[in-house]
């Protein structure tokens, strides 16, 4: 999942059909740092400026495209990217005879944090709850800055250290949301294992341990390990997130090593949701969870 070695690559599939990328695997995409944040307050403007010249609101904008009033806002000020679908379509609604589309087009590439990953990671810093099953390494919400290390160090082919770097950082930042003023209710299941490998070393993951442990006190967190004891369990399929966005509109994000999707589609998001309903019946409780966490730390 996003937590992986491997975060955010490929395939998004999306409400309005699908997007794919051509780079394959794309290992800087765990970014949250808006490097090309200059570029992004252009188009915004530009936006700004076409839809006021054809007499639209924010609001009347957002309804003819079934966003809201905010997410309109939010892309003028430059703090959310305009999507290439929505730019060809606002050219069209406000006469811009593509104008909106060749400015995003010519945003320095180097500068870009991919579109499929954007996608993600703005519905995530947005969302008022997050869902996850992990089983192969611990959420990157969770991760603490040594676990992450090691996870993108263990990433093959090899990352080099100034990209372990950013990406670790890029990881650490994405965790503010857990703490914020208004902070999403998160629930993450993980399987034992993944709790109990000592990914980089003891010593991190004594760290990690004590981490996960004050986590589990946080409000609005919950914190389930499934037990390796259980015979069979709900999502022998893989790991999956699930998000609800301020609009209560309900996603799903699935990834394994060469690709990742985005799915808005309800039917398959229900079958998500149905998944994690049954393995939080299944793992421990969160106190049990918290004990078994002492337990952990009592053996170091």
């Amino acid at each position: 999942m996003e937590q992986s070695a491997h975060p955010y690559v490929s395939a998004v599939r999306l409400r309005d059909g699908e997007r794919t990328g051509t780079d394959g695997e794309y290992g800087l995409m765990g970014t949250t740092t808006r490097r090309n944040a200059s570029a992004m307050r252009m188009v915004g403007a530009l936006l700004a400026l076409y839809r006021q010249a054809a007499g639209h609101t924010q609001r009347s904008l957002g309804e003819r495209f079934v966003v809201s009033e905010q997410q309109i806002a939010s892309i003028e000020q430059g703090r959310r990217p305009l999507k290439p679908d929505l730019a060809e379509q606002l050219d069209e609604l406000l006469c811009t005879k593509g104008a909106l589309s060749v400015a995003l087009s010519r945003m320095p590439e180097v500068d870009l944090v991919p579109l499929w990953a954007e996608e993600f990671l703005d519905r995530e810093r947005e969302a008022i709850a997050i869902s996850s099953y992990e089983n192969q390494v611990l959420p990157g919400l969770l991760q603490t800055e040594a676990y992450a290390r090691a996870v993108f160090r263990s990433r093959v082919p090899v990352y080099d250290g100034d990209t372990i770097t950013r990406l670790t950082a890029a990881r650490i930042q994405r965790q503010k949301i857990l703490h914020a003023k208004e902070a999403p209710i998160t629930c993450f299941v993980v399987w034992e294992p993944v709790v109990r490998a000592p990914i980089g070393g003891n010593e991190v993951w004594a760290e990690q341990l004590q981490h996960l442990r004050e986590c589990s006190e946080l409000p609005g967190l919950m914190l389930q390990v499934l037990p390796l004891s259980r015979a069979s369990h709900a999502s022998l399929d893989g790991p999956f997130v699930l998000l609800e966005t301020p609009e209560h509109q309900r996603l799903a994000y699935t990834e394994n090593q060469r690709g990742s999707q985005l799915i808005a589609d309800p039917d398959e998001v229900a079958i998500l949701t149905q998944k994690c309903a049954m393995l939080r019946s299944q793992a421990l409780t969160p106190e049990d969870t918290r004990e078994l966490l002492d337990r952990l730390l009592g053996e170091q």
